[in-house]
């Protein structure tokens, strides 16, 4: 496309007393100019920043939604990986896993070991952020070095406080056994009450760094001038808390509690290395993956349903904190 650029000069002149105007018209042609992919691409509709985000939407989709979709399908099949034998049941295995003792205990583990081991983190965490706020000598290797158990894979942290809690030799044995809460040649994660919380202490040391972090994150966006002017007030620390602290943190401590809830949900790796991938104590996603792929008598569709209602407790317990999150900033 070119351009064509019309400049009228205009002169004014005085003849004889008399004020005479002559006009000139010139025409420039104007090289044609190269419209760029952005403006192609906006054209007044903010076309360009669905552009943008529309690889990472295409990524997701293709490891996240579909994935979801197609075992929301497998589920309501019988003999789902056979494709000449895969036949629709409706229900059929979602009544089946319901009425399955193991499952609903495995529902009951979840919820208990999600519960208090997030609530023991959130209440260690905010304290450990509050700490690392502080002005102090050495705070930067402090920050370094609590993030280290959070660095190690969970499988790792697993192995590790297994053989602290084993039987034999294992350091943590025989302090509860020196104190007379072990008797002797037992161990803390031979039954179950204990296997649980001997697993909540393990998630509790592993990840209670991460909520630290997310939290000291929040808190130091917090303005000082709010605490100095409280200060002139006469509102003493914990009253600076209760009127500051916490309620500018409430976003933040929503967003950590979102992640570790979700994430305590989905135990799967921390309750394989204590137990073997045995089927005595079961979270459901150790319930979903023994059905599917553990023994002669696996069952891959059952699993699949088992799966899929963990996926719905964390759509649910998601779509609460979202909302509440959204509730405290309005």
């Amino acid at each position: 496309m070119t351009y064509t650029c019309y400049l009228v000069v205009v002169d004014v002149r005085i003849r004889e007393g008399k004020y005479v105007m002559a006009t000139t018209t010139q025409s420039t042609t104007l090289p044609e100019r190269k419209v760029g992919l952005r403006e192609r691409l906006d054209l007044g509709n903010g076309v360009f920043p669905y552009f943008l985000v529309a690889p990472a939407v295409i990524i997701i989709a293709l490891v996240a939604v579909y994935p979801i979709i197609d075992s929301i399908r497998l589920s309501f099949l019988a003999n789902p990986l056979i494709p000449t034998g895969a036949t629709f049941v409706g229900l059929r295995n979602y009544v089946q896993i319901i009425g399955d003792p193991a499952f609903r205990s495995s529902i009951g583990l979840t919820i208990v070991f999600s519960v208090i081991s997030v609530a023991l983190e959130t209440i260690v965490g905010f304290g450990v952020a509050l700490l690392m706020n502080q002005t102090f000598r050495g705070r930067g290797l402090v920050r370094t070095a609590i993030l280290i158990p959070f660095a190690f894979p969970t499988i790792v942290s697993g192995q590790i406080w297994a053989l602290m809690f084993n039987a034999q030799n294992g350091v943590l044995t025989y302090f509860l056994q020196s104190l007379h809460l072990l008797a002797a040649g037992d161990s803390l994660l031979r039954t179950p009450s204990g296997l649980v919380t001997g697993a909540i202490i393990i998630d509790v040391w592993k990840t209670t760094p991460f909520m630290a972090l997310l939290l000291l994150a929040g808190l130091q966006v917090i303005p000082n001038e709010l605490y100095e002017a409280a200060g002139v007030d006469g509102s003493n620390r914990w009253q600076q808390f209760l009127s500051i602290t916490f309620p500018m943190l409430r976003n933040s401590l929503l967003i950590a509690l979102m992640f570790r809830m979700l994430d305590a949900l989905r135990a799967f790796d921390l309750f394989y290395v204590l137990t073997g991938g045995g089927r005595e104590i079961q979270t459901i996603a150790l319930y979903s993956y023994a059905n599917m792929f553990v023994g002669t008598t696996a069952d891959f569709a059952p699993g699949v349903a088992a799966a899929v209602i963990l996926f719905i407790i964390c759509a649910i317990v998601g779509i609460v904190i979202v909302t509440a999150t959204r509730l405290n900033q309005n």
